[in-house]
């Protein structure tokens, strides 16, 4: 089995359905709970941990042999984290514009990024680097502000009492052994404790789920666990069902998800962590459509990051980060807080909506040939103007008629002088919250 097809079984646990409510919550507390979530719209990920001393894949490498478990653990020896900057790392995320993120504490190698008791597998005890590289880095991310979020693999394949070694040999079964089995769940709820109780983080990102059912992993107590430290923690939909919010990876829903919430997780180039010969980055435009491609459906990015061994970030990485941060400052209204727009078929582009439903955002990944046209929009509009400069803008209705119940079409002048390099955002004023015509149209029968 090749490791695209396993991460597709990744994807598959990822889109179990939610429960709707966590154990004595309403759907008023959850709504309150995930407030500044659904308000953040962006998020950093970041892929970090000894696979980039070789630029290997992380874990999987390993797992589907394609190099020996011991060569994969031998780059312990050349993870230095020497140039490692966490205040850097932290305001480089502040200034993207990102409102959280979310950091691999441990992968599924079972490598911990902190100082963990609950075994000697970590950077501080086994690195070059010789140190807990967490906790600054969640120190700073909370002098920035910030969210704060744990990547954690459930399963660890490093770990004596984990069943699954590689993809062709399993130490046990866990009907066969339950004793075994309890013995790595007692490793992994005292990992859980440490991060939790130490740090307690505004989210933990789980991981690796499918390889047990939620019974198996113990998914409510894991919750109850959390939450017994933040009470309003948000977690992933990676646990069997249990999560707040669905994680689709590396593509763009071409629906709306069913969830009400979800976070599109997605990479820069097409690995997670850092490696030295993929050198496919995407440019900062192309990441800017797939941001505001998710803007319109409602949910998140999450996008990942992959620095060097040495703590170093890649410069196109970092190139990207600016760039998205330039954008989402200068149009921001447009961004955090904003719900999912209009259908498809009303505009050439992508569209969201502000809380109250009274303005349309429509964001242009195209310099506009003649004025922009929006079709079915029954509201009156009192006002178009240009987010991140105000200026205001020239529009009129055409073939509004009196026994027509069809809405006329709206045509925008957008001139040159006000485009961003980007991605340019025009906001349109209502009067009421946004109606649609959606019919198939209408012919005269009287005149």
């Amino acid at each position: 089995m090749k490791r695209l097809t396993l991460l597709c079984i990744a994807c598959a646990a990822a889109v179990l359905p939610l429960r709707a409510q966590r154990a004595g919550e309403t759907p008023e507390q959850k709504t309150a709970r995930m407030a500044w979530f659904d308000s953040a719209k962006l998020g950093i990920f970041i892929h970090w941990g000894i696979y980039a001393v070789d630029g290997v894949s992380e874990s999987w490498s390993f797992y589907n042999n394609y190099l020996p478990y011991e060569k994969y653990m031998a780059q312990m020896d050349g993870f230095t984290a020497e140039r490692y900057d966490p205040a850097a790392w932290a305001k480089l995320i502040k200034e993207s514009g990102a409102q959280y993120t979310v950091i691999t504490s441990k992968h599924h190698d079972g490598v911990a990024l902190w100082d963990t008791k609950a075994s000697d597998l970590s950077i501080p005890r086994k690195a070059a680097a010789g140190k807990d590289v967490l906790t600054p880095f969640v120190q700073e991310i909370r002098r920035q502000g910030l969210k704060l979020g744990f990547y954690y693999s459930l399963l660890d394949w490093s770990h004596p009492d984990y069943p699954n070694f590689t993809r062709t040999e399993s130490r046990y079964a866990v009907k066969d052994d339950p004793e075994r089995w309890q013995r790595f769940l007692d490793f992994d709820f005292a990992q859980l404790r440490e991060l939790n109780g130490t740090f307690k983080p505004d989210l933990m990102w789980f991981d690796g789920d499918w390889e047990q059912n939620a019974e198996t992993w113990h998914s409510p107590e894991i919750i109850d666990l959390l939450t017994s430290y933040n009470k309003n923690v948000i977690v992933n939909s990676r646990i069997q069902g249990y999560g707040d919010y669905g994680t689709p990876e590396q593509g763009v829903p071409t629906v709306r998800p069913a969830d009400r919430y979800w976070e599109l997780c997605y990479t820069i180039n097409d690995s997670w962590g850092f490696q030295h010969t993929d050198l496919n980055f995407k440019t900062p435009q192309m990441v800017l459509k797939t941001f505001v491609d998710c803007l319109s459906m409602g949910g998140n990015l999450l996008l990942d990051i992959g620095p060097r061994a040495d703590g170093t970030i890649p410069e196109e990485e970092v190139a990207v980060l600016q760039e998205l941060g330039r954008w989402t400052r200068k149009h921001k209204e447009a961004v955090y807080g904003t719900r999912a727009g209009i259908p498809a078929g009303h505009v050439h582009g992508y569209t969201t909506l502000n809380p109250a439903g009274d303005i349309l955002y429509v964001y242009l990944p195209y310099k506009p040939v003649g004025p922009v046209e929006i079709k079915g929009i029954v509201n009156p509009v009192s006002r178009v103007w240009v987010v991140g400069s105000g200026q205001m803008l020239h529009y009129k209705v055409y073939n509004k008629i009196d026994w027509n119940e069809i809405p006329g079409l709206l045509e925008i002048d957008v001139p040159d002088h006000v485009l961003d390099p980007a991605m340019t955002v025009i906001a349109i004023q209502l009067n009421g919250p946004v109606k649609l015509h959606r019919g198939a149209g209408q012919v005269i029968t009287v005149n």
